[in-house]
């Protein structure tokens, strides 16, 4: 078995695996609903918006790999990154981990109202993050944001209208996106804790502070929500740790299958 990798941190790589990993989870995620999405439309379009996120953690994990081998004799590429980290190099957001199916789901598929909360609040929060990064003082960033963010907008726009039907719709499909609002909602204080990897970022023309995203967030979500006939839930003091590297017990199951193939066939190329 392939051994992990060590990575040298700075407050640059960590900013960089924080989006990075926020895709490619979020792409690990969705593709799990290849071939059972609910109508054959949304199963191509599910996969698709996987396999965006998964090109631009692709794009910036080779970043974060050139940024991390700087001055070093060795530079990681982006499959090292992307297989060869343990579970606390991992920097992503606790709500991308998350599985698909709720608790009264289990064994299924997913729960599809869940999967489109949860691509409403991550499409809106990447849509926000890759506008100002547009504007980046490192131009290979900026050029992967000038790409990511239109397709960002495609899946808030998608994810949107998937909200405002089911929030809209029927009896059972109303409560089934209102349980998977609540219970989803309180992920989403994690995705703006800011520290001092954000304050580097911010300092350094490198990137925006998430903090800074909150507001222009909330604003969003909150016209997505009133298209959907659904209220914004209260704010809570629960604040997951998954961008510190402390995840749930899910991030364990989604990196072994991840990882498998490259660990056990080391180099392993098609």
């Amino acid at each position: 078995m392939s051994a992990s990798i060590t990575i040298h941190w700075t407050p640059a790589v960590r900013y960089l695996l924080r989006l990075a990993d926020t895709c490619l989870i979020s792409g690990q995620r969705l593709g799990e609903w290849c071939g059972h999405a609910p109508i054959l439309e949304e199963d191509i379009a599910l996969t698709n918006m996987a396999l965006d996120l998964i090109g631009q953690s692709r794009a910036l994990l080779t970043l974060a790999g050139q940024v991390e081998g700087h001055g070093h004799a060795r530079t990681y590429d982006e499959d090292q990154l992307a297989f060869l980290r343990d579970e606390r190099d991992y920097l992503n957001p606790t709500l991308v981990e998350l599985p698909n199916a709720s608790s009264s789901g289990a064994g299924k598929p997913g729960d599809f109202a869940l999967t489109v909360v949860r691509n409403v609040m991550v499409s809106t929060y990447l849509k926000l993050w890759w506008e100002r990064l547009a504007d980046s003082s490192e131009a290979e960033l900026a050029a992967i944001a000038g790409k990511a963010v239109k397709e960002a907008r495609y899946h808030q726009q998608h994810a949107g209208d998937w909200l405002a039907r089911l929030g809209d719709g029927t009896d059972e499909s109303r409560w089934r996106v209102e349980a998977a609002l609540a219970k989803l909602w309180p992920y989403h204080a994690e995705l703006f804790d800011a520290d001092d990897v954000d304050k580097a970022a911010e300092a350094s023309g490198l990137g925006p502070s998430v903090a800074a995203l909150k507001e222009p967030w909330l604003a969003e979500m909150r016209a997505l929500l009133d298209d959907a006939t659904l209220a914004m839930p209260p704010e809570g003091k629960f604040v997951s740790t998954g961008r510190r590297g402390v995840h749930s017990e899910h991030l364990g199951y989604i990196l072994a299958e991840m990882q498998y193939l490259q660990r056990a066939f080391p180099g392993g190329a098609w």
